[in-house]
């Protein structure tokens, strides 16, 4: 059982501050051709989810879509279609009355489900200096739960100038019904400086103290890490490279989306896909298995550990000590939301002996 990510292409109709896919390529016009979404699905036919990312979807042909779906109906695959865009063109169509509706037509297929994003701050831009807002978001949530009957759920980026505000996102999509998802920036493309996770997750504490877990996938995610461990999915899989993978405009393939825009880690495309051999290059990275040592023997292991693109970004920016502190601060708390029983002291540990 597979999912497979897709970035048809890099080219966007936003200028957002923080994507990662800004300033990775300079050749915008390169388009992810299907004949390799084709060859992946005959390796791998039980694919549950495709997900499409950016760059934005939209940018490319809607009959790319439909051609695609073509082909998972004409070879029975299960596999549905999950679109990540900010809508833009969506709204366009019925702002300005464009006889054709060709997006609103293809989300309303029953193998297609659309998330969008949003975050409070200044990163995310229509175009540089118009601040994509919160009443631009509601009025694009509201035409699709009319014109195609539902609301979409939305991530949120976050990174330390929006930190502040994150759970305001959540707030939101309460009051919206819906879930969001408060994604850490990693260090790709445009970001030069991760978010340690120990920042994210004092967020999700209050979330999860505030009542709102019901509307944030990380924190549901969170609750459920130390003892429901092969439930929970990214960023805490810590084998995410054996049911994902990830194609780029130029082909290259990937068992991450993060490692993608950082072209590391690359798979053997035609080993794997025509080959039928199988990788797993993250799990095989030892560097990528611990910020250190010491981690092996913290109850929270597989919190701090549980994402290896993380783990490769503080490693690289001598982040380590400061989130291994910030963890300690919160380490209580996300043990008792998984129901650890008594709280368990470790302040006594390995990495306070280190720092004598």
């Amino acid at each position: 059982m597979m999912d497979l990510i897709i970035k048809p292409t890099e080219a966007c109709n936003f200028s957002c501050t923080f994507c990662s896919s800004t300033y990775i390529v300079d050749d915008k016009k390169q388009r992810l051709h299907l004949d390799s979404v084709f060859e992946f699905l005959k390796r791998f036919p039980k694919t549950a989810t495709i997900i499409v990312n950016g760059g934005d979807p939209t940018m490319m042909p809607v009959k790319y879509y439909w051609d695609l779906i073509e082909h998972l109906e004409e070879n029975d695959y299960p596999a549905r279609i999950s679109i990540t865009t900010n809508l833009w063109k969506f709204w366009l169509e019925w702002k300005n009355d464009l006889p054709e509706k060709a997006w609103t037509k293809l989300f309303k297929h029953p193998r297609v489900h659309v998330g969008t994003s949003f975050q409070y701050g200044e990163g995310r831009q229509i175009r540089p200096g118009r601040i994509f807002m919160e009443d631009d978001f509601i009025k694009i949530s509201d035409l699709m739960l009319e014109k195609v009957g539902y609301r979409p759920s939305f991530i949120s980026v976050i990174e330390k100038s929006n930190l502040h505000n994150a759970i305001d996102n959540v707030r939101l999509a309460k009051r919206l019904g819906v879930d969001c998802k408060l994604n850490y920036v990693n260090m790709s493309g445009e970001s030069t400086e991760p978010l340690p996770l120990s920042y994210i997750y004092k967020v999700y504490v209050q979330i999860w103290k505030e009542g709102l877990a019901d509307h944030e996938y990380n924190t549901r995610q969170m609750a459920n890490r130390l003892v429901q461990t092969n439930t929970t999915t990214c960023p805490l899989h810590r084998k995410c490279d054996e049911g994902i993978r990830l194609l780029h405009p130029d082909g290259k393939y990937y068992s991450c989306g993060a490692f993608g825009d950082d072209r590391d880690y690359e798979i053997d495309f035609d080993a794997e896909v025509r080959g039928n051999k199988f990788f797993t290059p993250l799990q095989d990275a030892i560097e990528l298995d611990a910020l250190k040592m010491e981690c092996y023997s913290c109850p929270m292991f597989q919190i701090c550990n549980g994402c290896r693109k993380h783990i490769k970004d503080i490693k690289t920016k001598d982040m380590v000590e400061e989130h291994c502190q910030n963890m300690k601060a919160i380490a209580e708390d996300i043990l008792q939301i998984n129901h650890e029983g008594p709280s368990i002291e470790i302040m006594n540990d390995k990495y306070y002996e280190a720092l004598k």
